[in-house]
This record gives structure tokens, sequence and C-alpha cells, in this order.
């Protein structure tokens, strides 16, 4: 964990070298994945009870309001297309066929990562999920929820050999309904990952 933290860099400039399943299979557990079953008692949550498990990254109220999307485009296995991971299987769902990076990188200003990276993860949010709990102040949450989440990201990222950059500029709306997502999903962060050149 030490070596991770000190030698996380923001990595824009990654090769095209596929990720294997292996790489993103860490990626998406550290961002999203379950990392303890709940005990089914009085002590805990409704929604706890309810969801059965506990992440890798914190949640206000144990609500989950972040969903994870990946964009691939040259990953071992995983045929190119847009995928939603689902957390409780540790499983993707496949949304679109395709490879969707050079549309990724257009509504995303045409940062250059997005385009070459063999995968690109996008962290959206279910603000609504957490505003049932905590009102106005939901939206304060679902933002620390998101640095957390991506920092695992980045950090798991380092430990396997990988680089990424977190990104804030893109077009919101352009991207989600690229993504098919639905309109109450808010696109807050796009991470491009891939293997940083030799040297």
């Amino acid at each position: 964990m030490e070596r991770a933290i000190k030698e996380r860099r923001s990595t824009r400039h990654v090769t095209n070298e596929p990720v294997t399943v292996e790489e993103l299979s860490q990626l998406l557990w550290a961002g999203q994945g379950v990392t303890q079953a709940t005990v089914k008692s009085g002590s805990v949550s409704r929604h706890r009870r309810r969801t059965g498990h506990l992440r890798a990254a914190p949640s206000a109220g144990a609500l989950f309001p972040l969903e994870l999307c990946v964009v691939v485009g040259s990953a071992q296995v995983i045929p190119p297309g847009v995928y939603r991971y689902l957390p409780g299987e540790h499983a993707l769902v496949q949304s679109a066929q395709g490879d969707f990076r050079k549309p990724l990188w257009d509504v995303a200003l045409q940062q250059d990562p997005i385009r070459r990276a063999p995968i690109t993860i996008v962290i959206a949010a279910v603000t609504e999920r957490t505003a049932v709990k905590y009102g106005e102040r939901a939206l304060r949450y679902v933002h620390m929820e998101v640095g957390a989440a991506a920092e695992n990201i980045a950090l798991q990222a380092r430990s396997v050999g990988l680089g990424t950059v977190l990104m804030g500029a893109f077009r919101d709306d352009a991207v989600r309904r690229l993504l098919g997502l639905p309109s109450d999903h808010h696109v807050l962060a796009i991470l491009p990952v891939g293997h940083p050149p030799p040297g």
C-alpha cells in the first residue's frame, strides 16, 4: 500500500496493450466491489439488511449511489463494448457492442487518453439513493464517495502495473446518453486505464 501511494501518478500516456480480465476485475473490485457480507441483525440499517454487503469504497449510510461502467476497447477475452459492473455478483453485463473509445473521446472534450486507453471506467451516481436519508447534503456525500472510489481504482491500477488519470471535463449528458444510462444517473468521473509506455 505504501509503495502504491508513493508511486501513484496521473498517467495520461498509455499504450493500447490489452488489459487482462484479472486486472479489470481488480480495478472494479477496488472501486465498488463487495468486501464483507453484513450480519442480518437489528444492529445494522434496513438498507444494509436489504443489500447484505459492504463495499471497498465508503458510502454514507451504506446507500451505494455509485454505478461503474466500463468502455472496453482492448481487453483479453472481453469483446469491445460498454459494460455495467454488478458489485453483488462481481460481474459485467454488456449494454452495447463495439469500440466506443472514439465516441467517448469526442464527448469528453477530445482528451487523448480516452481514445488510446484499452479501457475506461466511468463513475456515475444516482444521488436520489443518498438523498432519501440525507436530503440536501446528499450531493456532498456522493462527491466524497466518487473521490474515494476513484482513488481506490488509481491505487489498484498502480499496484498491478497500470496507470490512470481522474478526469472531470466532459459533456455530462452526452456521456450519459452515449453509455445508455438512465436519466437519473449523473456522470461524475472518467478514468482511462492502460499500461504506461516503457521507460
